[in-house]
């Protein structure tokens, strides 16, 4: 008798986005924007989606709900932490399965809805674009494989998330930094640390900016982050950033001037500002 077994194991692989681009890709799907934020007026946005590769490829949407942990990662919850809200019951988007060819596009249709009963305050999910793997029909199998043995065929499935938020009401939040200090890796880089103190009804999403002030009060750039939130209901994100290694910049000397910016090409408003003296 002859026994073949094949066992098949899927690797989900998702990734969360917010950072450095304006649109976002894993595997061959491009997303664009990379977070929606109702607010205001509107009820209505569109996602673009784009297969950049050469097969065809199928999609699913749904939602999921994330906690932000103090220091920047990401819990999967099915219940929302005391002063947070979701958004995915006021929202309704078409279509929710999508087949795109190849470096082909197709939009997804986003809407509030009843936003005029939704109480003040921030609502936030995240929209879930799961790859669907093709799958061998029932029954088929390779003609030329060892029937004998056991197979196993790893499948990845990759994702992608990007957030959703509706806000309703008036912006109370602040921001500050705090907890500064410099601490070098394993390899010897110089990092620096700081904390993000958020306080108010609402998130934050930005761009940090460091700068180096000799003590001859030259400036030069040694850091960016771009994409960094602080999302409801966390009071404060813990966070590092490599500084760059030059050969006219002392850490030892001068001070570091520390920014946070909102994404604007019109009008960049400042979110908080720090400074870290040195040494």
């Amino acid at each position: 008798m002859r026994i073949f077994r094949n066992i098949s194991i899927f690797l989900a692989l998702s990734f969360l986005t917010g950072v450095f681009t304006p649109s976002f890709g894993q595997g061959n799907l491009l997303v664009t924007p990379r977070r929606v934020v109702f607010d205001g007026s509107r009820r209505v946005m569109e996602l673009n989606l784009a297969n950049t590769g050469q097969e065809p490829a199928r999609y699913n949407i749904s939602f999921v709900q994330y906690r932000m942990t103090e220091d920047g990662a990401f819990e999967e919850i099915t219940e929302p932490d005391p002063g947070q809200f979701f958004a995915d019951k006021h929202l309704r988007f078409f279509p929710r399965t999508i087949l795109l060819g190849p470096n082909e596009a197709q939009t997804v249709r986003m809407q509030v809805l009843g936003r005029e009963r939704l109480e003040p305050g921030e609502y936030r999910s995240h929209v879930y674009f799961r790859a669907v793997p093709d799958e061998l029909a029932l029954g088929e199998v390779d003609p030329d494989a060892d029937t004998t043995a056991v197979s196993i065929r790893l499948i990845p499935i990759f994702g992608i998330t990007i957030p959703v938020i509706i806000r309703v009401g008036e912006n109370t939040t602040e921001v500050t930094l705090s907890d500064l200090g410099l601490t070098k890796d394993e390899e010897g880089r110089t990092r620096l640390g700081f904390t993000f103190n958020r306080t108010g009804n609402m998130s934050v999403y930005g761009d940090i900016t460091v700068t180096h002030v000799a003590p001859n009060g030259i400036e030069t750039q040694v850091g960016v982050v771009n994409g960094i939130a602080v999302y409801t209901p966390n009071t404060l994100r813990k966070f590092q950033l490599q500084l760059a290694e030059l050969e006219e910049i002392d850490y030892s000397s001068g001070k570091l001037l520390i920014t946070y910016t909102a994404q604007s090409d019109v009008r960049p408003q400042t979110y908080a500002t720090a400074q870290l003296n040195l040494p």
